[in-house]
């Protein structure tokens, strides 16, 4: 095993402006999914077909894929905070056009188009900033500020679209005669995102300078594709990247099905049925931190069997009968979740940085991610609108995950055992930062 993976101390403070980071990015995740919530709401009070739910996630999401050999190289071109405020401006774009009535679809393509340069540049960030042996610990810190934020901003949407909180800000802001009863929601996020945009303006810059990348779309494209298999091609790489790949597209789908479950099979209502996809957003917490806390570099493979439990977790939930025991196994869900996904974030974060660069690496990451996401919302849309029932469709994704993850243990067992790897030297395919 490379040496670079050896366990080594964890003690000690982070490096300066992490958490700073951490509060900008929270503040950004915490926007995008009361926002998700409040649109659904604006989808269901125009009456559209609930279908569309998932496909704001799709539109958001496609830009994660189209702009993937771009925003590597823009976040290793330039200031990595900087980056971050400026698409922190585009995300506050969209939720402006929503707040003037335009398609909420196109909406959240102007967000994904932020959110795709917003990644590379935050993980990148961090890569740089800190160093290996401290990694899983800052994924750690990093999946509990996300999902903390996934947690409370699904809540605080379920909050502004309850009837209580429209019909309180109607009499409170009318004397600006908002458009519709969601608009004072929408106006409140475009704070948020504010002040995401401010914190990370106060960002260090890591002082990691790489190469200067082609300009030519056709070379982008070709590099691209050769950091892409480089990756799959690594022993660790290849792993881990198919972990995260699978984990992040199970969990936008179960974002969407806990929801659509909580609803149909349980008779809650939107903002009630917010709860329940918080309760899972608990648990990753709760295993992110665990991670963070007990499992080394060295140990990520080790995890591998919450994937399989995070699998028949799902199957189980669907047939559960109420909201008083689908909370336990959602916050279980959720934990065996944050539990697998910390340690294997850290070692394909790791193994990039070797064998390309922090933004690169980060790129073709979510490049992976975010198609599985878009191809498993897709077959998801595609089964409502087919009036697929929401419990065999969740169990179908419960035996999906648990299955293609025993497969991933099996084929990890029959190759060979990883050599150390040292970082390739500079071409174009495989910049090295030079500090």
């Amino acid at each position: 095993m490379s040496n670079a993976l050896a366990p080594t101390a964890t003690a000690g403070p982070m490096p300066r402006g992490f958490y700073r980071l951490i509060a900008a990015q929270f503040c950004s995740a915490l926007a995008d999914n009361a926002l998700l919530i409040v649109t659904i709401a604006l989808l269901q009070a125009r009456g559209l077909p609930g279908w569309l739910a998932p496909m704001l996630k799709f539109s958001s999401t496609l830009s994660y894929v189209l702009l993937a050999p771009w925003v590597g190289p823009l976040a290793d071109a330039v200031p990595k905070a900087r980056l971050m405020a400026w698409t922190n401006g585009l995300k506050a774009l969209a939720l402006l056009g929503l707040m003037l009535g335009l398609n909420p679809l196109l909406c959240f393509g102007l967000l994904g188009c932020g959110a795709a340069a917003y990644a590379p540049a935050k993980y990148g960030l961090v890569t740089e900033l800190v160093p290996a042996q401290r990694l899983v610990a800052a994924n750690g810190w990093i999946e509990v500020s996300v999902v903390g934020a996934v947690l409370l901003g699904t809540v605080l949407g379920g909050l502004l679209v309850s009837d209580a909180a429209q019909l309180f800000a109607a009499s409170a802001m009318a004397w600006l005669a908002p458009p519709h009863a969601l608009w004072p929601a929408l106006a409140l996020l475009l704070t948020v995102y504010a002040l995401s945009g401010l914190l990370n303006l106060g960002l260090p810059d890591s002082g990691a300078r790489y190469p200067a990348a082609s300009r030519r779309p056709a070379q982008l494209l070709k590099e691209f594709g050769t950091a892409n298999r480089l990756l799959w091609r690594d022993p660790l790489g290849g792993l881990s990247l198919a972990v995260t790949t699978l984990f992040w597209g199970v969990g936008a789908t179960l974002q969407f099905a806990v929801l659509r479950w909580a609803v149909d099979a349980l008779g809650l209502s939107l903002s009630q049925a917010a709860t329940l996809q918080a309760a899972v957003a608990v648990g990753v917490v709760f295993g992110a931190a665990a991670a963070g806390r007990f499992i080394a570099l060295a140990q990520a493979r080790r995890v591998l069997p919450a994937g399989i439990v995070l699998g028949l977790g799902i199957a189980l939930a669907a047939s559960l009968p109420s909201r008083v025991a689908a909370m336990p196994m959602l916050v279980l869900i959720g934990a065996v979740g944050g539990l697998l996904v910390v340690p294997m974030n850290a070692l394909l974060q790791h193994r990039g940085q070797l064998l390309l660069s922090a933004g690169r690496s980060i790129a073709v990451q979510n490049f992976n991610e975010n198609l599985s996401i878009l191809l498993m919302l897709a077959g998801y849309a595609l089964l409502l609108a087919l009036d697929v029932p929401i419990v065999p469709l969740m169990r179908l994704l419960g035996w999906v995950t648990a299955t293609l993850v025993l497969l991933l243990m099996l084929r990890q067992r029959l190759m060979p055992r990883p050599v150390p790897a040292a970082a390739p030297e500079p071409d174009a395919a495989s910049p090295q930062p030079a500090r």
